[in-house]
């Protein structure tokens, strides 16, 4: 029997070793934050090491549980509650062995290297020799990974085709490029450093001779093996697995949304019942813009208009700037707290594009050497909308995720964890969400265009409520998810259909968004109504955003204590 400790070290040195553990089974996260002692490793996807780090996961639960929260004052006790959630999290996911079905699109192993890869560097000679070292390794990676995709295989768990066919479009795009391009060729190398030359001939050759055709092995796997026994269109849900697929669903419900007692009818019914709330603001948009509040009619005028689709991918990059400039302009008018890193614009890169979403973010590095990265996608600007840009910029940069993750990482009295982990989907991508409508009542949306955009992003978002559990838990076809989407958000008809093919590659992470949208805002409302002329925006945002990234059942403990 474990007996009860309290106290302030031992919450915080049980904080570190988690966050040890997690950085050293993610070496590539942890450069991407700013801590290079990984920097020589890569991720080891074994079972093994799965295991390994499922068995030192479930052992600090257990020391977490046997610290009593009595004995800590109120910010321990949120530290306290937090670590327990994101191990809880950690083990819900590990036990049922992600690795296995991890051959998509978005987090696939190949995927989330091909995405790093362009926000790592190498600001001092040590750092460059040990991602040297690193890039050694991707072949063993990535031949370890195809051994997991096989043992699933052979264990039942067969991946949805089209997540195979999109994986297969990324790896032939990275293929085909020339090397001179090449995102791991092209690693920052230090400044003004001797040996700069020598290292980068090293570097060129290992991606020539070792990480290229460790992807072609990778790539000739998924085609030979997973592709044959993937699921159709028609049965691309976890529900479709048999035996263990709707506990990991179940598993990956409560993983993303942090609230347990949440269930997939639900959310089914929360996201049907949003849209028909946001139909209603359509009308009255539309009426204004179009002299019709036919919401079908609506939609079509949108999706069809011309003169509202771009025409260069140098447009789309001036609409997010501008956008962008004008939040900046109206920050010290909401928040109390204000990042002190900046955000760069990034194009994503042409092999990405094609099978990515329209947009992403990157925090920057916890050591400043790195600042946060907004991706935008500019592949096919003709596909893409005019008045979708300004609210996915608000989304993805200011007031959304650069805000909250830059201030949760220079929050420099609490541990790493807390500072640096976005495991919190319903905050970290609620928060995201809520401030597409915070940008309205900030202002920043010129007209009555713009609006559209924020209505298609919280109708975008409420569809996926609908449309997740739909695939993964109702057993809907792949076109069962297009055309719900099609007729209830004015996206792109290419756009909704990566998007969908997300949905069925990631399961459960998408119900976030509007889960925790909607959970701040219920927050702010009730702290509005209880403290009337004292309520002050400033003070509810600084709450909200003062203690990480954090789970709801926390959040509504914070705005308490307004």
């Amino acid at each position: 029997m474990i007996g009860f400790m309290n106290g302030h070290d031992e919450l915080i040195s049980l904080a570190d070793r988690y966050w040890d553990s997690f950085l050293e089974a993610f070496p590539s996260q942890a450069t991407l934050l700013g801590d290079r002692r990984f920097d020589d490793r890569i991720e080891d996807p074994s079972e093994a090491a799965e295991q390994r780090l499922l068995t030192a996961h479930r052992g600090l639960l257990a020391e977490v549980d046997a610290i009593d929260p009595a004995g800590l004052d109120a910010t321990d006790r949120v530290t306290r509650s937090l670590l327990r959630a994101e191990l809880t999290g950690s083990v819900d996911h590990l036990e049922w062995r992600p690795v296995e079905l991890a051959s998509d699109q978005m987090d696939g192993v190949h995927a989330e290297l091909l995405m790093i890869a362009p926000q790592t560097n190498a600001p001092e000679p040590a750092n460059a020799l040990a991602l040297l070292e690193r890039y050694k390794q991707f072949g063993t990676m990535l031949d370890r990974a195809v051994e997991r995709f096989r043992a699933g295989l052979a264990a039942g768990r067969t991946p949805p085709r089209i997540t195979i066919e999109r994986s297969l479009n990324q790896l032939d795009g990275y293929l085909a490029s020339d090397i001179a391009s090449d995102p791991f060729a092209s690693l920052g190398g230090p400044a003004n450093w001797d040996g700069e030359a020598a290292w980068r001939d090293q570097l060129v050759d290992v991606v020539r001779d070792g990480i290229r055709p460790a992807f072609q092995r990778y790539r000739d796997a998924l085609a030979a093996d997973l592709r044959p026994a993937s699921r159709p269109d028609d049965k691309p849900g976890l529900c479709w697995l048999g035996g263990d697929g709707e506990d990991i669903y179940r598993r990956e419900l409560r993983r993303h949304t942090t609230l347990p007692d949440l269930g997939a009818e639900e959310i089914h019914e929360l996201g049907l019942s949003e849209l028909k709330l946001l139909r209603d603001e359509y009308a009255e948009v539309g009426q204004r813009l179009f002299g019709t509040g036919d919401v079908a009619e609506i939609f079509r005028r949108l999706r069809q208009d011309p003169a509202l689709r771009y025409t260069s991918g140098a447009e789309i990059m001036a609409d997010a700037r501008a956008a962008l400039a004008a939040a900046n302009a109206e920050m010290g008018n909401w928040f109390g707290r204000l990042p002190r890193e900046s955000c760069d614009i990034v194009e994503i890169p042409e092999f990405l594009a094609a099978d990515s979403p329209a947009a992403y973010y990157f925090p920057p590095a916890a050591d400043g050497s790195r600042p946060g990265a907004y991706f935008v996608n500019v592949h096919d600007p003709a596909s893409k909308h005019r008045y979708e840009t300004t609210s996915i910029a608000y989304h993805e940069a200011i007031p959304g995720h650069h805000l909250q993750l830059t201030i949760a990482n220079e929050l420099d009295h609490l541990p790493r964890f807390q500072r640096q982990s976005f495991a919190n989907t319903a905050f970290v991508e609620g928060w995201a969400l809520y401030t597409e409508r915070l940008a309205d009542e900030m202002g920043l949306y010129a007209d009555d265009l713009g609006r559209v955009g924020m209505l298609a992003g919280d109708s975008w978002r409420s569809c996926r409520l609908v449309v997740d559990t739909g695939l993964h838990a109702k057993g809907w076809t792949r076109q069962q998810a297009i055309d719900f989407m099609i007729a209830n958000a004015p996206v792109g008809v290419q756009e909704i259909t990566t998007e969908v093919d997300r949905y069925i590659g990631m399961p459960g992470q998408a119900v976030g968004y509007k889960v925790g949208q909607l959970e701040i805002r219920r927050q702010r409302r009730q702290a509005a109504e209880r403290l009337g002329a004292a309520f002050d925006i400033k003070a509810f945002h600084d709450v909200v955003l003062g203690s990480g990234s954090v789970s709801l059942p926390v959040l509504r403990e914070l705005v308490a204590t307004l």
